[in-house]
C-alpha cells in the first residue's frame, strides 16, 4: 500500500524510516522494511525537505514557487525511488512528504512511532541534523527508540543475510547503572525475546589509569569491579523475573566504553544503549564522542529515550545489599 500525504495531516503509528536518496539511508530503508515485516508494523517512508537560504530570498522576484516545486519535486522522486526499491515487500507501506526542518520532521513523529530509522549520513538532510550538535541530535530527543544505521550495513544486506547471520548472533546492550539505561535493557530484551537470540549485557569500566582526570586517587579499581559485578548480578535476577526465557550473558569489560560498544557492535545484530546515563555508556554516546560512536558502530545503533516502564519499580526488591541498609 503507498499513501503520499503531508505529515501533519494524521497520526503516524508503526515504523518511521527518513530517506534523502543517499546510499545511506537506503540502508536504513532495508533495515526497517526487515523490521516493520518481523513486527508486522507499517512503515510510513518520509523524506522531508527545506528551501536554501538562497532560494527563500529569491521570493520577492516571484519565483519562491518554482523553488519550491522543483525541491518538492526532488523530494517525490526520493520517495517513489524509495518505495520501488521494496516493491515485492510484504510490509505496509506508506509515503509521506513534508516541508521542513527534517530532524523537527523526525522529533515531531517520534511522538506516536514505535520506532524512527535513520542512516548514519546522508545529504545534509536527515543525518547532518542528526549527528550534528548535541542540542539538535535525534537519539537524544526523540520520544521513542531511535536506530542508527550504519553505512557497513550495505554488503551484508547485498549479501541476503545468509554470511551475516553466522556473524551476527546477539542483541548487546550497555548498562551503567542508570534508570535510563534499564529502560534501554528492556527495550533490547524485548528485542532479543522477538528475535528469539541472546542478550549480552556490557558494562565498561576505565582503567584507573585512564581515569585520573576524575576519578579520587583513593579508589579501589578492584571494589569499583566487585561493585559493578554485584549491580550486574542484582540486574540479571531481575530481568529474568519478566522474562523468563530470556537467554542472556553477563560481562564486565575494562576499557574505555565507547571503544568497547564499538567492538561489541561487530558481532551484534542490534546494540542498544540509553540516550542518557551516568558518564558510562550513554554519558559518552551522547556527548562529544556522540559522532565517533555512531559513525563507527559496525551493526546498527538503537537508542531508547528513558521511560516510566512499571516494571523498573521493582528492581529494587533483588538488591539485597540496599535492603539490608
Amino acid at each position: 500500500m503507498s499513501d503520499e500525504a503531508p505529515v501533519a495531516a494524521e497520526k503516524i503509528e508503526g515504523i518511521v524510516v527518513g530517506v534523502d536518496g543517499s546510499q545511506q539511508s537506503r540502508c536504513a530503508l532495508r533495515w526497517a522494511e526487515r523490521e516493520a515485516v518481523r513486527r508486522g508494523s507499517v512503515l510510513n517512508i518520509v523524506s522531508a525537505y527545506t528551501i536554501p537560504v538562497f532560494a527563500a530570498s529569491s521570493m520577492d522576484a516571484g519565483y519562491s514557487t518554482l523553488d519550491d516545486d522543483l525541491i518538492r519535486g526532488g523530494a517525490e522522486d526520493i520517495v517513489r525511488q524509495a518505495r520501488a526499491e521494496l516493491e515485492g515487500s510484504t510490509a505496509a507501506i506508506r509515503t509521506y512528504i513534508e516541508s521542513g526542518d527534517p530532524s523537527g520532521v523526525l522529533l515531531d513523529l517520534s511522538q506516536d512511532a514505535e520506532l524512527v530509522v535513520v542512516g548514519t549520513r546522508g545529504r545534509g538532510g536527515f543525518v547532518g541534523r542528526l549527528l550534528g550538535s548535541v542540542s539538535s541530535a535525534l537519539p537524544a530527543h526523540s520520544k521513542c527508540p531511535t536506530v542508527v544505521v550504519p553505512l557497513a550495513m550495505a554488503k551484508e544486506q547485498e549479501e541476503a543475510g545468509a554470511v551475516a547471520a553466522s556473524n551476527r548472533n546477539c542483541i548487546v546492550v550497555g548498562v551503567d547503572g542508570s534508570d535510563r539505561a534499564r529502560s534501554a535493557v528492556l527495550a533490547a530484551a524485548d528485542a532479543a525475546i522477538a528475535s528469539d537470540l541472546t542478550l549480552r549485557l556490557i558494562c565498561a569500566v576505565p582503567p584507573v589509569g585512564a581515569a585520573l582526570a576524575w576519578m579520587p586517587a583513593t579508589v579501589d579499581q578492584e571494589a569499583v569491579l566487585e561493585d559493578v559485578r554485584y549491580q550486574m548480578s542484582v540486574g540479571s535476577k531481575w530481568l529474568k523475573s519478566h522474562y523468563p526465557a530470556l537467554k542472556m550473558e553477563t560481562d564486565v569489560v575494562s576499557g574505555p566504553p565507547v571503544e568497547v560498544l564499538i567492538r561489541e557492535s561487530e558481532h551484534a545484530v542490534l546494540t542498544v544503549t540509553g540516550s542518557r546515563g551516568r558518564g558510562g555508556f550513554t554519558g559518552m554516546l551522547l556527548g562529544s564522542t556522540s559522532q565517533g560512536v555512531l559513525h563507527h558502530s559496525k551493526g546498527p545503533v538503537m537508542v531508547v529515550p528513558d521511560s516510566d516502564d512499571p516494571r523498573l519499580e521493582n528492581r529494587k526488591d533483588f538488591d539485597t545489599r540496599a535492603q539490608e541498609q
